[in-house]
C-alpha cells in the first residue's frame, strides 16, 4: 500500500507539461451533475462512490471527459482497480492531440502500468509500461519524468544497462540540487536499487537551517518520525525518541523529526523546552509535501530506512525500533568498512 501511495503521489506531482491536459470537466449537462456529486463523495473520502460517479460522468460525456478520466486513474490506482485505471488511461491516449498532449497521455498510461507491475510483479505489465514510456518520449523527446519512469521500468525488466542509459539522460536535464537527480545517480551506480522498496526522495531545511536530503545520507540509517505537539501519543513517545537519538549518537544514524504543527512558534518553543536536539523540520500538517509523499494520515508514524535508502520498517504509534536499528547499523558499518578498504 505504501508503494502504491508513493506512485500515486508521483503521478500527481507532474511538471507543468502535464497540467496542460485534463483540466476541463464534462460538457454534457447530466455528466456535469454526476461529476459534481462524485467530487462531493471524494471530499468525504467515499472513494468507491466517487469512482463510480466519475465513471458514470465519463460515460454520460461519451468518453470525452478528461477530468473524469484523470480522477479514474487516480482513484483506480489508489484502490488497485487496474481495469478502471487502464480504461481511463486508454481513453486519454485516444483523445490526445498534438505532440505534448500525446506524450502526457502515454506517460500517464505508463505510470498506471508501472503501479500495476509493482503490485502484480508481472513482466508483461512492465513490458507494456515500457512501450508507453517509449511512445511518450517518441512524441516529446525532452520529457524528464518519462525518462525516469522508463528507467525504473527497465530496471524491473532486468535491463540494467538500458535503465542506466535512461537515468543518465534524466540527470543531464536536471539541476544539481534536484532530489530526483540525486536518486537517479544512485540508480546509475546501483541499478538494483531501482527494483527495491526505496523511500521517496526529498530534501528539507531543518530548524537549524541545514539542508537534509535523503540521498545525501547514503551509507547512514535514517529514522523519520512524523509527529505534532498537539498529539498526546506523540508526546508520550518523545522520551523514547530522545533516548534513541542519545544512545546512538556518533553512529551512522540520522533521526529526523517532521512536525505536522501549523503554529511555528509553538513548535519551536516545544522543541526548546523538551531538548529535542536532533534535526527538526516542520511540514505544517497532513497535507505538507513530505507527509503526503510518505502517505502519512496518522501520527506518531515512523519510517526506518537502511544505508541504501531502502524502506525497512514502518510503524504507526510508539513502537520499539531499537532492535531493527541495531541490525541496520551493523550493515552500515560493514558498508563503511568496505568503502574504506576500497580506497
Amino acid at each position: 500500500m505504501f508503494y502504491r501511495f508513493v506512485l500515486v503521489t508521483l503521478l500527481l506531482c507532474l511538471p507543468s507539461l502535464v497540467f496542460a491536459q485534463g483540466s476541463e470537466g464534462p460538457t454534457n449537462e447530466k455528466a456535469q451533475k454526476t461529476f459534481r456529486e462524485a467530487q462531493e463523495y471524494e471530499k468525504k473520502h467515499e472513494k468507491l462512490s466517487a469512482l463510480d460517479g466519475y465513471k458514470k460522468a465519463d460515460k454520460q460525456d461519451d468518453g470525452h471527459c478528461a477530468a473524469c478520466q484523470n480522477k479514474m486513474i487516480k482513484l483506480g490506482t489508489e484502490m488497485g482497480d487496474w481495469k478502471v485505471a487502464e480504461t481511463a488511461a486508454g481513453e486519454l491516449v485516444a483523445e490526445a492531440h498534438g505532440e505534448r498532449e500525446v506524450a502526457i497521455a502515454h506517460y500517464q498510461f505508463g505510470r498506471v502500468l508501472l503501479n500495476e507491475g509493482r503490485e502484480k510483479k508481472k513482466e508483461e505489465v512492465y513490458g507494456r509500461a515500457h512501450d508507453e514510456f517509449s511512445k511518450a518520449l517518441g512524441s516529446y523527446a525532452n520529457f524528464p519524468d518519462a525518462m525516469f519512469s522508463d528507467g525504473l521500468t527497465l530496471a524491473h525488466l532486468n535491463q540494467d544497462e538500458a535503465a542506466k542509459a535512461r537515468f543518465e539522460q534524466f540527470v543531464k536535464l536536471r539541476p544539481a540540487e534536484d532530489v530526483d537527480r540525486q536518486r537517479a545517480l544512485r540508480y546509475i551506480a546501483q541499478p538494483e536499487l531501482a527494483r527495491a522498496r526505496m523511500a521517496p526522495a526529498f530534501a528539507v531545511t531543518t530548524l537549524e537551517g541545514k539542508r537534509v536530503a535523503l540521498d545525501d545520507l547514503s551509507g547512514k540509517v535514517v529514522l523519520i518520525d512524523f509527529w505534532a505537539t498537539w498529539c498526546p501519543s506523540c508526546r508520550e513517545a518523545l522520551p523514547h525518541m530522545r533516548e534513541l537519538a542519545k544512545k546512538f549518537e556518533g553512529q551512522p544514524l540520522v533521526v529526523l523529526s517532521i512536525s505536522l504543527d501549523s503554529d511555528e512558534q509553538k513548535w519551536k518553543k516545544f522543541i526548546a523546552q523538551n531538548e529535542m536536539t536532533w534535526p527538526q523540520y516542520r511540514d505544517g500538517g497532513f497535507k505538507g509535501p513530505v507527509s503526503q509523499l510518505f502517505g502519512v494520515n496518522a501520527i506518531p508514524h515512523t519510517f526506518t530506512i537502511d544505508a541504501d535508502g531502502v524502506l525497512q520498517d514502518e510503524h504507526i504509534g510508539d513502537a520499539s525500533t531499537e532492535g531493527k536499528i541495531k541490525k541496520l547499523l551493523a550493515r552500515a558499518h560493514e558498508l563503511e568498512g568496505a568503502g574504506k578498504a576500497g580506497q
